[in-house]
């Protein structure tokens, strides 16, 4: 950075800025280096917080006694076996077996194992939805919601 301390510049100037200094017109690029880097290390810090996921406990299903239909159950273990009401069924055979068994049924519950493989389980949903059949899971609700602490 240079500055001009009161030299005429060989007489180039005339009239109210003859003897002064000249303006300067550089910008001065401290303050934002000094911001860059603060910036740079208020990401170095929290970029390894980014890396990771944050824990999210999911919620548990609540109990409506309101919403109970009858409507056929096609049931998966945790051996894949699958099973419409008490009665084993091949995958490529349940919605004939659904459409024989329960004519102009448009619903059916599906139970699923905990411990079933959600391939599997998506394959069954799959199924059901190309037979034109809306899927409504069965869950297990926790005992626990509802009640005061």
């Amino acid at each position: 950075m240079a500055i001009n301390v009161g030299g005429t510049n060989g007489g180039m100037y005339r009239g109210r800025r003859q003897r002064g200094t000249r303006a300067l017109s550089e910008i001065n690029v401290t303050p934002f280096v000094d911001v860059a880097l603060v910036l740079l290390i208020i990401f170095m810090i929290t970029a390894h917080v980014m890396e990771y996921g944050i824990e999210i406990d999911v919620p548990k299903t609540k109990t409506v006694a309101a919403s109970t239909k009858d409507l056929p159950i096609v049931q998966i273990t945790k051996s894949a076996e699958l099973f419409l009401g008490r009665d084993p069924v091949n995958i490529n055979n349940l919605a004939a077996e659904l459409r024989r068994k329960y004519p102009g049924q448009k619903a059916v519950y599906l139970r699923g194992s905990s411990q079933a493989s959600f391939g599997d389980v998506a394959a069954v949903m799959a199924a059901l939805a190309d037979a034109k059949l809306d899927v409504n899971v069965v869950t297990q609700p926790d005992d626990n919601i509802g009640k005061r602490r």
